[in-house]
């Protein structure tokens, strides 16, 4: 195929590039851009066509390899790398601090919390709370082991009810 006829039967499938461009780059000029690298990436490579490929395809393929070698420049070009010694600093905890005012009030609304619980739900909370087994709290309290489970679920809702405020911070 002559450079004549190479350049005719672009610019007939050119055509039909732009909206492929527009679709991978989502701007104009970026795609006006592209359609221009990939024309003169083909009539630069027009000794690698062989007659009988199907040439739309061929330029399809350089407009997206094009388009990713572009895109994968653009973000190692946009890619921060530290090369300084210190790296074991970057997810280090130990150069973080904590807002000891923040936790000094939900502390004390905890505390609140708990001791505004009734005596028969805050005895067993607080017994399974310091470590005891369900079993030892009812011999302890001398009441049945589902009575202590049913009124440490009863003080964990209610506990849960009252400081609602705190739960999108574990969450």
């Amino acid at each position: 195929m002559t450079a004549l006829e190479f350049t005719y039967h672009i610019g007939k499938v050119s055509k039909s590039l732009r909206p492929f461009a527009l679709r991978l780059t989502k701007d104009v000029e970026d795609a006006n851009d592209l359609l221009q690298d990939t024309l003169l990436k083909a009539f630069t490579n027009r000794d690698k066509y062989t007659d009988g490929t199907n040439l739309k395809a061929w330029l399809y393929t350089i407009m997206k390899n094009t388009f990713i070698t572009n895109y994968q420049r653009m973000v190692r070009k946009n890619t921060f790398i530290d090369t300084t010694d210190n790296l074991h600093y970057i997810n280090s905890t130990e150069s973080s601090t904590d807002n000891m005012a923040y936790s000094s009030f939900a502390q004390e609304d905890i505390n609140r919390a708990v001791n505004g619980l009734d005596d028969t739900y805050r005895t067993p909370f607080m017994m399974h709370f310091r470590g005891f087994k369900y079993h030892e709290i009812a011999a302890k309290l001398d009441i049945p082991i589902g009575t202590v489970k049913n009124r440490i679920h009863i003080a964990r809702k209610e506990l849960k009810d009252q400081l609602k405020v705190y739960a999108h911070y574990n969450a």
